[in-house]
């Protein structure tokens, strides 16, 4: 078996391919030998974007001059949407020109702040649990990691006054993310409030990674809303989830001028802009009035209540009240790992259920199922479980 010449760089020493890449690639094997596996773990839309969204980019794809390099810092009228959308729904004034910087994704973002902002000897303030990017991107720059833990019992919100305690003189960046994956958890105004106050005490750059803030979520917050805010916080959002464009690749930073420039330095040596008509497109989305989402909340909710049915049947606790695009429930005693729990329902029902345990060490007594799945789809899933004598249902 031939061998690399070359050694991989001493940055990858502690990433590791992502865990739903190597998921994946076993469900791929099981449907390849005929398993048929339902896959109840990956938060990517199914729905269709808004009919209108689709057809702007058909017909500015259709016209000459579009399919050259754009922009580093996108097409004014898309900077000016998040703008406006950020008034509308966040009341947030971002000025468009200085302010708002269009990203490819906002998993991006998170690569881009990291790779401006920290190198070794710094430390970073990671969720646990959380998403499993930011501890990723925190070892390729060099940082270091200071987990802070969540916990069922204080309402998976982070002991600012514990944490304020401890000796912070080298964390330059703290990443939340409310309403929060993979625990559907919301923040308030008044912790945030406390968050900023916290961070302007410690001099620690606070990211909030906001891409859920619509679903099933009648009340979306910006932490930019917070006065003073904008002194110590950025805030990622995103199309991916709120408007059924995930693949589209079509994100946002929001923040401070200085911030937001300095991060173009980085950004604009890693990739060439966006496909003109994704961003024409990506406007009529931002333009949508709340009778979008309501329509798109209704079919999760839906879809939500039957994702409960399917907790209930493997005996798992959740708060019903929790938002965002998954279920997060607590598993059953007699399971010393949410993996056990997980491979029993997938090597026994060919039904994959995310095991909190890829999220933190927080997350390892909990299992998380997406909502990007009809309600057939659910049903199917619930009476292939029911069938399983492997599960005490």
């Amino acid at each position: 078996m031939n061998q690399p010449i070359i050694a991989t760089a001493s940055r990858l020493g502690e990433v590791k391919e992502y865990y739903f890449s190597t998921k994946l690639k076993e469900i791929a094997r099981m449907n390849a030998a005929g398993k048929q596996v339902i896959n109840l773990g990956i938060g990517s839309p199914d729905m269709l974007p808004p009919k209108e969204v689709l057809e702007t980019l058909a017909r500015e794809s259709q016209q000459s001059g579009v399919h050259g390099y754009q922009s580093y810092v996108g097409i004014p009228e898309l900077r000016t949407a998040f703008s406006e959308w950020y008034a509308t729904h966040f009341n947030v004034e971002l000025d468009a020109a200085t302010e708002v910087l269009p990203l490819i994704g906002s998993k991006e973002g998170i690569m881009h702040i990291s790779m401006t902002f920290l190198e070794a000897g710094d430390e970073v303030l990671i969720p646990n649990p959380g998403y499993p990017a930011y501890r990723a991107v925190a070892n390729l720059t060099g940082a270091s990691i200071r987990e802070y833990k969540l916990a069922e019992e204080h309402g998976w919100l982070p002991d600012l006054k514990a944490l304020a305690q401890e000796d912070l003189s080298k964390v330059k960046i703290m990443w939340v993310n409310y309403p929060h994956m993979p625990t559907g958890t919301q923040a308030n105004e008044a912790f945030y409030k406390e968050l900023i106050a916290f961070a302007k005490a410690q001099k620690i750059l606070i990211c909030n990674d906001n891409p859920y803030s619509f679903i099933l979520n009648d009340k979306p917050f910006s932490i930019l809303s917070v006065e003073g805010a904008k002194e110590v916080a950025l805030e990622l959002n995103s199309l991916s989830k709120a408007h059924n464009m995930a693949g589209w690749r079509i994100g946002m930073l929001g923040g401070a001028s200085h911030y937001v420039q300095n991060i173009l330095r980085f950004k604009s040596n890693m990739d060439s802009g966006m496909f003109r008509p994704v961003q024409l497109a990506a406007v009529k989305a931002l333009s949508l009035d709340k009778t979008w989402y309501q329509g798109l909340n209704k079919a999760y909710r839906k879809r939500q209540q039957k994702a409960f049915e399917l907790m209930d049947l493997l005996n798992c606790k959740y708060d019903p009240k929790q938002t965002g695009l998954f279920v997060w429930a607590k598993i059953p005693a007699k399971y010393q790992t949410a993996f056990e729990l997980s491979d029993e329902v997938l090597y026994g029902s060919n039904v994959f259920i995310t095991p909190g345990n890829i999220f933190g060490s927080q997350g390892e007594q909990y299992i998380r199922a997406s909502l990007c799945s009809t309600v057939e789809v659910f049903e199917e899933s619930i009476n292939r479980i029911k069938n399983n004598s492997r599960i005490s249902c």
